[in-house]
């Protein structure tokens, strides 16, 4: 048997196992550091995905805990757009991705793991990302530690202007 040594993944493994049952995307902003939250405005926020299917996968999330589209405000929704916007301004310099995956998976036959709270993936892509790894060895391989990436996101997001 082949072993991928992933360390890091531990400490979501054993945060997952206590859980409360609580939202895990209803973050308060006094926990953003812990949650890994890149940045917020006024009804969204970014947070980093602890599952990331590429280095630098974040997630769009409204703050209000709301499971639809179109339960979403116009302010929401206009707000989780302009953060999508920035962070693709933020991949391009920081990261210097080659493209970009937008979306959102919306009900359980659509691929939605979490259907209670809406939230918007973006997942930074670069040519020669893919390779046999998820094909034959059902793996990701993520090339730079969660947390390197999130303060890389973050410092970038903070020299935004707004």
């Amino acid at each position: 048997m082949d072993r991928i040594w992933a360390p890091w993944r531990m400490e979501y493994i054993t945060a997952s196992s206590t859980s409360d049952n609580r939202c895990f995307l209803c973050v308060d902003s006094s926990r953003d550091d812990q949650a890994l939250v890149v940045g917020r405005n006024n009804t969204a926020f970014i947070i980093m995905n602890r599952f990331p299917y590429t280095n630098g996968h974040v997630m769009v999330v409204p703050i209000r805990h709301v499971g639809s589209i179109d339960s979403l405000t116009d302010e929401e929704t206009l707000d989780m757009m302009r953060l999508t916007k920035i962070m693709v301004a933020i991949f391009k310099k920081e990261f210097s991705v080659d493209g970009l995956n937008i979306g959102m998976n919306l009900g359980r036959a659509a691929g939605a793991g979490l259907e209670e709270h809406c939230h918007i993936h973006i997942v930074p892509r670069w040519f020669g990302d893919t390779n046999f790894m998820p094909i034959f060895g059902e793996t990701r391989v993520i090339s730079e530690h969660l947390h390197a990436s999130y303060e890389r996101l973050k410092r970038r997001f903070l020299e935004q202007s707004f």
